[in-house]
């Protein structure tokens, strides 16, 4: 299993501190809580049915063509390797692993990439993986570059795959509205922008034959009726949508302006996170857990992810403990 953010027991028990004590930033999610509307009690106890209007309104939500519900990208993540033979599949990185791990551990060949060999390597690849915007780095690549790398790929018969997880903040930036060109996939989750990672929900979008294809691969009930309910709900909510678009961009820029203010240079990010390269990631990771406060480490490259605090007692939480640790000591003194 690979590791991911969001471990909190096991960073309760390894700096011995009780979950309910800590401020957790690893995951990336928005901070606050959706108004989601009460569900009467059938909703536990009858078969989850398909015919509930959640695709259609998915499919308006992200002006796509179709939409296929999922438990969450991470569904659709493992199982679409599973409809392809053994393929040359190309993964942009540094992304989210998982990517790279369905794909090996169905029998492709990988290759990591670097956007600026991409182009050069197109026809070479039968399928290309994209994370836009990008997790953990945050860098976005425009819609012009996504659909002219799509074209190369389609006139060969080769696939672009695009994970939209934290797309929702800028929708404009997505490649829904082409969804339906043959060849193209996108990746939808509700778990970033909604903060609804409990809710094991995501989308899949794309033509009908790959779309029943992985439906198929998926089997039957891959969502719950209680997920369903609360999908159709968040998505039919566009105030609460415009609302959560606009705190997420205030609240961004209000991270990096506080780690600027503590001598941190972030390089990226999006609405939802700052990345931060950082020489001394690991020493400031274990000196803001010993705080309480939980951040995304990552090894290679050397850096780290840091969420949104959710409240004004989290904001001043994490400015304190950012003033506390003297930076330049960090590599030697452990603080």
């Amino acid at each position: 299993m690979l590791e991911h953010g969001g471990r909190l027991r096991l960073a309760a028990a390894q700096f011995g501190m009780a979950q309910e004590d800590w401020l957790d930033l690893s995951t990336g999610l928005a901070p606050y809580v959706w108004p989601l509307p009460s569900f009467g009690p059938a909703i536990w106890s009858r078969l989850p049915e398909e015919d509930d209007g959640l695709e259609a309104i998915a499919a308006s939500y992200y002006g796509a063509a179709q939409a296929l519900p999922v438990a969450g990208s991470q569904a659709a993540i493992q199982a679409l390797p599973q409809l392809f033979a053994p393929e040359r599949v190309g993964i942009l990185e540094p992304c989210y692993a998982e990517h790279r791990h369905a794909w090996q551990r169905a029998g492709h060949a990988v290759m990591g990439l670097d956007r600026s060999e991409v182009a050069d390597l197109l026809d070479q690849l039968d399928v290309l993986v994209v994370v836009n915007p990008n997790n953990p780095t945050g860098t976005q690549i425009d819609v012009e570059t996504l659909l002219s790398w799509h074209e190369t790929l389609h006139r060969h018969g080769g696939y672009l795959i695009v994970d939209e997880a934290f797309a929702d903040a800028a929708p404009e930036n997505s490649l829904a509205a082409f969804s339906d060109r043959p060849g193209l996939m996108v990746l939808r989750s509700l778990g970033k922008f909604f903060g609804l990672a409990g809710v094991r929900l995501g989308f899949v979008l794309a033509e009908p034959g790959l779309l029943g294809a992985l439906q198929r691969e998926l089997g039957p009930w891959t969502v719950s009726g209680p997920a369903r309910a609360a999908g159709k709900a968040v998505l039919a909510d566009h105030t609460t949508q415009q609302l959560w678009r606009f705190r997420l961009q205030r609240d961004s820029q209000r991270l990096r302006s506080l780690l600027l203010e503590h001598g941190l240079n972030p390089e990226g990010g999006c609405a939802l996170f700052q990345w931060l390269p950082y020489a001394q990631a690991a020493e400031l990771h274990a000196a803001l857990a010993r705080r309480g406060i939980l951040v995304r480490l990552f090894e290679q490259p050397v850096a780290l992810r840091i969420g949104l605090p959710g409240s004004e007692s989290d904001w001043q939480r994490l400015d304190a403990a950012l003033a506390d640790i003297h930076l330049s000591q960090l590599a030697s003194s452990g603080l």
